[in-house]
């Protein structure tokens, strides 16, 4: 058969060349990621690697119109108005990687879902935000950024009120229920299964960095390095919660990546560094007299602040995410900035000014971060277009300042309708991207909002 040009830029000399490196690897996942930022694909044999990058894979197109419970919502248009046919993956450049600790040995490589012809398929979460770093692209700018990923470290079992509760140290099973935030002793208990997970993050070229005991009962926090391309750092974060829950699992706990297991205590943020570059590699928001605001910077946050509300839903898409938000709970309940100010939603970080950028602190660790840096992209282009004027930074208690602030969604519901209304957000993600990501989420909705919960039952049942 005849290889056909990969759209992606993929050629099967990468996959020749690691077959060769990795004669004792049997086996490949091949994934590509949804709306709700879940890997599906397939598990191919080492002889089939070849002529996936030769000539791609055929896949449903309905693979990108699945709700959380991976069943088919058609109000996305992906499934019978299209007759549910095939288009075709292709491996995305690069990211055909070795697996850590498999057995029998297992590679990974990332894929993104294009039409028989070779376009992008528009309803594929990577491919918007391509689109967005093509369009800064076109206007002289190169993305730069990270992403923080908080996770909390769970026992397999419940604990006797039912309720979730932390895993005991993988080194000797000690159990702790304090919330030792910083502590470093803590992080002990748990050094085999970090270890693990930077081993696996070192296969597959990921830099992770700091390990934080975070501010709950089994929380943590892992680092990423800064990328001076956005579409790796987006592909770093989906990779590596791939590689924490992994490594989790082999040693006998769970990793738990909702936005808020534990109601007494904070929740798991995503928070996303972001810069951009001129032409010539220069930081545009860095200021150029000390103590006088870049006026980049500062559309970007105006920008930033006037579309939140309308794309809250990409930054909490499910209805635990909600939970996270609460006043002094390190989770932004208004959209406010300010310079080193974890109160605030933008964030710009202390320190070296040659460094500046914005920290994005709504998103939830729940949300798919191809649609985040997209979302947030599409923000700042429009700040700059319109310079949009962010108003006076909060230098105190944001949760306390939300008096006369822009509003944003309550809940999930109230995020869903402003979302499937926003002009901003069908530009931001694309037509397709809007009316796939909308739909299933109102699908979701639907079946919470039906589903008789034991909160029901025990508020109710005895009582009215």
């Amino acid at each position: 058969m005849t290889a056909t040009i990969s759209p992606s830029g993929s050629v099967p000399a990468e996959a020749e060349a690691f077959l060769d490196a990795y004669p004792e690897i049997e086996a490949f996942d091949i994934v590509l990621h949804d709306a709700n930022g879940i890997g599906r694909g397939k598990i191919i044999r080492r002889h089939e690697l070849l002529s996936f990058y030769k000539n791609g894979r055929h896949l449903p197109i309905s693979i990108l119109g699945l709700d959380i419970c991976g069943e088919d919502v058609h109000e996305t248009g992906l499934i019978w108005d299209q007759g549910d046919g095939d288009l075709r993956a292709w491996p995305i450049p690069g990211s055909l990687v070795p697996l850590h600790g498999t057995n029998p040995p297992r590679g990974e490589v990332l894929m993104s879902m294009y039409d028989l012809d070779g376009n992008r398929m528009s309803s594929d979460p990577r491919h918007a935000l391509q689109r967005q770093v093509d369009l800064l692209a076109g206007e002289g700018l190169k993305a730069c950024g990270a992403f923080e990923l908080e996770f909390f470290l769970l026992a397999n079992q419940r604990g006797p009120d039912g309720k979730v509760q932390p895993a005991r140290d993988v080194l000797d099973g000690r159990a702790s229920s304090k919330t030792e935030v910083y502590s470093v002793d803590h992080l002990h208990g748990m050094l085999p299964l970090f270890s693990d997970i930077y081993a696996g993050a070192e296969k597959a070229g990921i830099k992770a960095e700091t390990m934080i005991s975070e501010y709950a009962p089994g929380q943590y926090e892992l680092t990423l390095h800064y990328r001076e391309d956005v579409l790796q750092a987006a592909d770093d974060l989906m990779r590596l919660k791939r590689i924490v829950r992994a490594q989790a699992r082999a040693h006998g706990v769970t990793a738990c990546f909702m936005a808020k297991p534990v109601e007494a205590y904070a929740g798991s943020g995503m928070h996303f560094h972001v810069s951009l570059l001129d032409g010539g590699g220069g930081n545009v928001f860095v200021e150029a007299e000390e103590g006088v605001w870049n006026p980049t910077i500062l559309h970007a946050l105006g920008g930033l602040k006037q579309t939140m509300g309308e794309s809250m839903l990409v930054f909490a898409p499910h209805a635990n995410s909600w939970r996270r938000f609460a006043a002094q709970s390190y989770a932004p309940v208004s959209p406010s900035w300010g310079v080193n100010n974890r109160s605030v939603a933008l964030r710009i970080p202390a320190g070296d000014i040659r460094a500046r950028r914005i920290e994005h602190r709504p998103a939830g660790v729940d949300a798919n971060p191809y649609l985040v840096a997209a979302t947030v992209l599409a923000g700042i282009r429009k700040g700059l277009a319109e310079r949009i004027d962010p108003g006076p930074e909060t230098t105190g208690n944001a949760y306390a300042e939300t008096a006369g602030a822009t509003p944003i969604p309550v809940d999930w519901r109230s995020a869903i309708v402003a979302a499937q209304g926003s002009g901003f957000l069908k530009d931001a993600l694309g037509e397709d991207m809007h009316r796939t990501f909308t739909a299933i989420k109102a699908s979701e909705y639907a079946r919470v909002a039906r589903t008789v919960s034991e909160v029901d039952f025990d508020l109710y049942l005895h009582t009215v």
